[in-house]
């Protein structure tokens, strides 16, 4: 299975794939509203504006696995990514990207290495996976990364670009 066929649900529980955004270019970010990084909503949500009409979508996966930073319910996280950063881009349902439980995406999506060739576990909250329209991870970015870091925004010029 790839990672565009990967079985998930949004944040209204309907059940989805990435398949459905396959003809773009994804930045695939897991999430949380109670973590010192959570001020990179502003960042992606500006990246998904500047980018969405050259195909990218930024796709946020909340996750609670850091210190419990994001225990709210899927309608609380809506409302809060809504009211505070105004967000646009597809939001998923809540869910685990290390360890046993961890969700058959983050299964994929772990395996790629970092630009210090660092590949395994998601470090904490905000890591970014650059990923192409075919399904393949073009790049991984560690959460101290801001999204509109110019190494970030030229990986995604250059998938864009093709």
């Amino acid at each position: 299975m790839g990672i565009l066929d990967v079985g998930l649900r949004t944040l209204a529980g309907t059940p989805t794939t990435l398949a459905d955004l396959k003809a773009k270019a994804l930045l695939i970010v897991n999430v949380a509203s109670r973590c010192g990084l959570t001020p990179q909503y502003a960042g992606l949500e500006r990246v998904q504006e500047r980018y969405s009409d050259r195909g990218l979508a930024v796709v946020g996966f909340p996750c609670n696995q850091f210190m419990g930073q994001e225990p709210g319910t899927n309608e609380e996280i809506r409302t809060f990514c809504s009211t505070t950063y105004g967000i646009s881009f597809p939001m998923m349902d809540k869910l685990e990207v290390n360890g046993e439980n961890r969700h058959p995406l983050y299964a994929e999506l772990v395996a790629a290495a970092d630009a210090e060739g660092t590949a395994g576990d998601v470090q904490w909250n905000f890591e970014k996976f650059l990923v192409t329209a075919g399904g393949a991870v073009a790049a991984r970015f560690r959460p101290k990364v801001e999204p509109e870091d110019p190494a970030l925004l030229a990986a995604i010029e250059k998938e864009l670009a093709g």
